[in-house]
């Protein structure tokens, strides 16, 4: 059996004086055609992470909700999530050789896994990334199924891309998060834009005061009365932390007293990778006092790792998402809450949400961040304005009742189209 995973409960009433009214209707009117569905949610891993910290919010309310959902995580050694993660960078585009042999072993933990689920059988079953997609060969009672794909697969490698294909074509529905994520050779028919969002009652989300989080940052080094950018994302190449280095060893030129902060702590248990790229910036920024690098949760001494990350997008003058790859960026839409200009880069889903020049800026490479940093500390009304447009940006767009509401108009869906097939 797939290890369950337990969860807070969560009340959609909470979120009243934040959504629009029109929302949370529709909520409560799909829920009395919901109820009593049972869905299972599985994915690699509980904790760190953007899916887990989605699934974190979303499967209690979907409960709240009287949704019958479940929330599981496959198993696998060090070996399997290395291949897996080597497969997550080449669907966004890195070179890797996927040979017979890897090819074996990602079906004989498919095989695996899918003998862990033997008796389960919800109405529902929704499947997240790479890890899990090839379980559909292996475990025939697999429909209805939704395959969630949270990674930019605009330019994917082709050859991991053609093994992986296959298996997406067996589900009945594939949810990108940006329409440029499908590749052609996936029926329109079959795919669903929905876009992540952000739990604004989260600890990470909640309001923190200005003089509370400049507290924190001082406990940890920081000096709280000279400029301070900052990267709140894993330490991984397609977050591109060596590029945030190169912007601000150009800006600080121009802003002498400018600080950094990469705030990268792992947590997740599916990303090997991590303590590589840690390693390469920590030897590229050695020697530079005002570069501050956070990687070990366990030196936050009582801090959660919430309350540290919410401490430094709200203390931050500037938040930056250098990424050269992304599927959508939570940290962005964080960042944008918090009222803060946001320069990310000019790719995947985080186009979704910055609409350059208006509620942050997009780039292309670290000279264009480092201007876009000048160009905010010399123009701190700008700077404030378009923070402003940031927050009105998320609480539209990329709200967790909103990714509620989605998730329900296609779980109605696809369980209507059960329901004809099975007349």
């Amino acid at each position: 059996m797939l290890e369950k995973v337990k969860i807070k409960e969560k009340k959609i009433d909470d979120y009243r004086k934040i959504i629009l009214p029109s929302l949370l209707k529709e909520i409560k009117s799909l829920s009395k055609e919901l109820k009593g569905l049972k869905v299972n949610l599985v994915n690699s891993t509980s904790k760190g992470g953007g899916v887990a910290e989605i699934l974190n919010s979303l499967i209690p309310l979907l409960r709240d909700v009287k949704i019958d959902a479940s929330w599981y995580v496959i198993s696998g050694d060090k070996q399997f999530f290395n291949l897996t993660k080597e497969i997550h960078n080449a669907l966004q585009g890195k070179d890797f050789l996927l040979t017979l042999d890897l090819r074996k072993k990602y079906r004989a933990n498919m095989e695996r896994i899918s003998k862990e689920m033997k008796g389960m059988s919800p109405d529902v079953w929704v499947m997240h990334d790479p890890q899990t997609v090839g379980i559909i060969d292996y475990f025939p009672n697999l429909h209805p199924c939704i395959s969630h794909i949270h990674i930019d697969t605009s330019f994917p490698n082709k050859d991991v891309w053609n093994f992986i294909m296959p298996f997406l074509l067996k589900y009945d529905k594939i949810i990108f998060s940006e329409k440029e994520f499908r590749q052609t050779d996936i029926p329109i028919e079959k795919t669903s834009i929905i876009p992540p969002a952000i739990d604004p009652l989260t600890e990470k989300n909640k309001v923190l005061s200005k003089k509370e989080s400049k507290n924190i940052l001082k406990d940890f080094g920081i000096d709280i009365k000279r400029p301070l950018i900052s990267q709140i994302s894993r330490f991984d190449p397609w977050k591109n932390p060596s590029g945030v280095v190169d912007a601000y060893k150009i800006a600080k030129k121009k802003i002498p007293g400018l600080q950094l902060a990469l705030v990268g702590l792992l947590l997740a248990s599916d990303d090997p990778e991590a303590a590589k790229v840690y390693h390469k910036v920590e030897k590229e920024t050695k020697g530079d006092p005002d570069i501050f690098l956070f990687f070990n949760p366990d030196k936050l001494s009582n801090l959660t790792v919430d309350r540290f990350v919410n401490a430094f997008q709200t203390a931050s003058d500037i938040i930056l998402q250098n990424s050269t790859k992304e599927g959508f960026g939570l940290t962005v839409s964080e960042a944008m809450w918090k009222e803060k200009a946001v320069i990310g880069g000019n790719v995947g889903g985080i186009k979704i949400q910055i609409k350059d020049g208006e509620n942050g800026f997009l780039v292309s490479s670290s000279k264009e961040a480092a201007e876009k940093i000048i160009f905010l500390f010399e123009n701190p009304k700008i700077r404030k304005n378009m923070g402003k447009k940031a927050k009105k940006t998320v609480l539209e767009k990329f709200l967790m009742p909103r990714l509620l509401r989605d998730y329900m108009l296609l779980l109605k869906d696809i369980a209507y189209e059960n329901k004809r097939k099975n007349r």
